[in-house]
């Protein structure tokens, strides 16, 4: 059986998704995860397209143990110096360099004749190759190439030293049983091809982005690019957890599946929902709310009777597990640390001592403690964005017959500041107090609020979008309290624009 390896680009082409930037902190989270995940390569940035970029390609390098990491370069001297000095302390390390191959891509975006497109790749694969021995190439747009040219750009690039060759359907064009054969016909035509290993990006404009993908499995291919949850440019990429999932259910079929420790996707797809912002349809495959979700009568009585006659995938497969008690009142610190590390939390000292005590204080107001619960409190925790607004102590009026006011006490640099102001509802009349307290001219975008578990006691969690002068950053708060849950995700959110204002 063949191992098909996972090249994560969750990090870069994922973040390319509008609205789905992430701080380095919070992509060093996620590059753990996808550590814990398995997936063979994490694409961490595109070192030379911007500080924030450079600096978590190298923090990720040094911090996050397993994968290859890797940066995306265009096929220029420059890219590819500034993507090594960003890479080169990784133990494993891999440079992805691409320019397109398409007619319509050179005439109108590059400017390249062919000779041109193909002196230019095979110099800068030699270039990268000084650099590391681990290069992939990418011919960007092949799926609208010329199919003679794209085989004569794949041979030369192998014997400049590339060690992958990528084939990207970069707009979503290609249809399965065509995709499937343009990898067919590199095996033909590609004298070389026996020294690289074939990989395949697809995206998903027709929605064909997996299909397409594991079309390419079945005829070859060894690498597949994805994302977690699909997120991506457009209408995204392949999804992650389908592929794996088809290839591990389906492993009659295809004879191949991969490393990945498929307990994690659940947790992998809820990190990166949470940082990003982008909520997954609830009727989206393996990772959807309605995923293992029965109706139907017919559906819960064959359930009832055998899981297997409604259910090709185990929930408990992917990590999806039912929620159970773990933690109490009366539970110590050495539990709570453990149920963390059990969890795949690593905290400091500072930031443990910091979750124990808000652990203790939930602890007092709900019977039933999940790792739900568990997950939104550290979660803050682990952020690691300076606090330059605290919450000291919030106090709301409202009611039916009561004008909103709410009353609240930040702690800036150091001053306790006290703020009162009355709005449409609570939530409004808060964010006008600590607006008023910021001075901030940010623009809120987006305010949701859920329920992390069930029951009227549950820990809710609030999500809030903000833009200022171009700039847009995600706030998050949970707390029994969903104006005090509201209260800390705008000033969450404050918080991060202050950060990136001083980067």
């Amino acid at each position: 059986m063949r191992l098909i390896k996972i090249f994560d680009t969750t990090l870069r082409d994922g973040e390319q998704s509008p609205g789905a930037s992430m701080n380095v902190d919070e992509k060093i989270q996620v590059a753990k995860q996808l550590a814990r995940l398995g997936v063979d390569v994490i694409e961490a940035g595109f070192a030379i397209s911007s500080p924030g970029d450079f600096d978590s390609i190298r923090r990720i390098c040094t911090e996050v143990e397993g994968p290859i990491i890797c940066s995306l370069a265009r096929a220029k001297t420059e890219d590819i110096d500034r993507a090594w000095e960003a890479l080169k302390d990784a133990p494993k390390k891999r440079i992805h360099t691409f320019i397109s191959t398409s007619d319509i891509h050179l005439k109108y975006q590059f400017r390249l004749t062919r000779q041109e497109a193909l002196r230019r790749a095979v110099e800068m694969v030699k270039h990268a190759r000084g650099y590391v021995d681990d290069v992939e190439f990418s011919p960007m747009d092949a799926t609208r190439s010329e199919p003679g040219y794209l085989y004569e750009v794949l041979e030369a690039v192998i014997d400049a030293g590339a060690s992958t060759v990528n084939i990207p359907d970069t707009v979503g064009y290609s249809i399965p049983e065509e995709f499937g054969g343009l990898i067919k016909g590199m095996q033909r035509h590609v004298k070389n091809i026996d020294r690289a290993v074939i990989s395949v990006h697809c995206h998903n404009d027709l929605g064909l982005a997996v299909a397409n993908s594991l079309s390419a499995v079945m005829n070859g291919a060894g690498q597949i690019e994805c994302t977690i949850n699909g997120i991506g440019e457009r209408a995204g990429n392949c999804s992650l957890e389908e592929a794996v999932m088809a290839l591990r259910t389906r492993r009659d079929l295809f004879d191949a599946d991969t490393k990945i420790n498929t307990e994690e996707i659940t947790r992998s797809s809820r990190l990166v929902t949470k940082i990003t912002g982008i909520s997954v349809q609830p009727n989206k495959a393996i990772v959807g709310a309605n995923a293992f979700a029965h109706e139907a009568g017919i559906h819960q009585d064959g359930l009832l009777k055998e899981k297997s006659t409604y259910e090709i995938i185990r929930p408990e497969s992917i990590g999806l597990v039912q929620a159970k008690l773990v933690l109490g009142k009366h539970s110590g610190r050495h539990a709570f640390k453990t149920r963390l590390n059990e969890m795949g939390f690593e905290l400091s000292e500072d930031e443990l001592n910091k979750a124990f005590e808000r652990f203790k204080r939930l602890a007092d107001q709900k019977k039933e403690i999940f790792d739900e619960d568990i997950e939104a409190l550290v979660s803050e925790e682990v952020s690691k964005i300076p606090e330059v607004y605290k919450l000291k102590d919030l106090t709301v009026t409202s009611g039916t017959t009561k004008h909103p006011a709410a009353t609240i006490r930040l702690e800036v640099e150091g001053r306790i500041i006290k703020k009162t102001k009355q709005g449409d509802g609570p939530v409004d009349a808060t964010y006008k107090a600590i607006a008023s307290i910021t001075d901030t001219k940010s623009r809120l975008l987006k305010f949701e609020v859920k329920s992390i578990t069930g029951g009227t006691d549950a820990l809710g969690e609030v999500a809030v979008s903000l833009e200022e002068d171009g700039r847009t950053v995600r706030g998050y708060g949970a707390d029994t309290d969903i104006i005090v849950a509201s209260a800390k995700a705008y000033i969450n959110a404050l918080n991060k624009l202050t950060a990136k204002r001083k980067q």
